[in-house]
């Protein structure tokens, strides 16, 4: 008999063991021949050596199956240890799985192109209307980055302008004041990545997220960077985050030129870093339309209805 020490990275380990350690209970119940006790991420095990081997192959299995759908049921343990065939098996054209298990893909050709101008190029503008998944798809492609640890670090950013109303001076430190601006932001880190790993990431600074002003003199390597609502942003703040790219990195930025809430007197930044790099080597901008929103039906007719609006105001004037 022999014994070794399992130490289980990069998942938390509630979500292997379960509640009330209820997969573990199974996993146990697979494997009479092994007595395993396991604590916080270690496990340690005593038994048969062959057996042993046997229970680390499919340890690393399960783990790899958290890793990348961030959920795991009895049935899936079942079926990683009888070597059933698993979900997610052969052609899987998903980025990566929510929280929930659910598959997060591209779901329109512009969005599609996104992704391939992701992989082909260290820098996109991903520019449309409002609900074409422009930000969610965003992290979605930094997540799977850092998952598959082709970036070391995702940093988010976004200017801190009102849309159209005034705050006024917020309560709390800086974190809590800046967060309203970056809500969207962690709305969509928490539909992909479990909280426990979030936080856990954020104290760490392997995803960073902070306001535009926070960018000057950075130099961001090994990550994938994100500046979301860039119309917001003027031609020398642009400039200065756009400079900020160090070795490795990937950066994606994206805006609605049809929701600038800068002063009428500013250009916004977005429409002339476009119009000064559309032709630069490793660079793609994608344009998405109203038949990439992907959010309710209604918001597609609200925006055909506003885009009608304004071009019969222009027409008059």
């Amino acid at each position: 008999m022999i014994e070794k020490h399992l130490i289980i990275e990069d998942i938390d380990p509630v979500e292997m063991y379960g509640v009330g350690n209820c997969h573990l209970q199974v996993i146990k119940s697979l494997y009479p021949k092994l007595r395993i006790v396991a604590r916080d991420n270690v496990i340690r095990v005593l038994g048969d050596e062959e057996e042993m081997c046997r229970f680390e192959e499919n340890i690393e299995k399960i783990r790899c199956h958290l890793l990348k759908f961030n959920t795991i049921s009895d049935e899936d343990i079942l079926d990683i240890i009888k070597g059933n065939p698993m979900k997610g098996d052969g052609s899987d054209d998903a980025l990566l799985y929510n929280i929930s298990g659910r598959p997060i893909r591209s779901r329109s050709a512009n969005q599609q192109q996104i992704v391939d101008a992701f992989n082909d190029n260290d820098m996109v503008f991903a520019v449309g209307p409002a609900g074409t998944g422009k930000t969610y798809l965003g992290i979605a492609l930094a997540v799977k980055a850092l998952k598959e640890k082709t970036a070391k670090r995702i940093i988010l950013s976004r200017p801190a302008v009102e849309a159209g109303e005034k705050l006024g001076f917020l309560p709390g430190d800086m974190k809590e004041k800046i967060d309203p601006y970056l809500q969207p932001l962690y709305d969509a880190l928490e539909d992909m990545i479990p909280a426990v790993k979030l936080q856990d990431m954020m104290e760490k600074k392997i995803i960073q997220i902070a306001p535009l002003a926070f960018m000057r003199g950075r130099t961001l390597s090994d990550a994938v960077v994100i500046l979301d609502e860039a119309q917001n942003t003027t031609s020398a703040q642009i400039k200065m985050f756009l400079t900020r790219m160090g070795w490795n990195t990937k950066m994606i930025i994206t805006g609605d030129m049809t929701q600038v809430d800068l002063p009428h007197s500013v250009k916004s930044g977005l429409a002339v870093a476009m119009d000064v790099l559309k032709n630069t080597e490793g660079i793609s901008i994608v344009q998405l339309n109203d038949k990439d929103i992907v959010r309710h039906k209604l918001v597609t007719r609200i925006v055909n209805a506003f885009d009608k609006y304004n071009n019969e105001r222009i027409n008059k004037d």
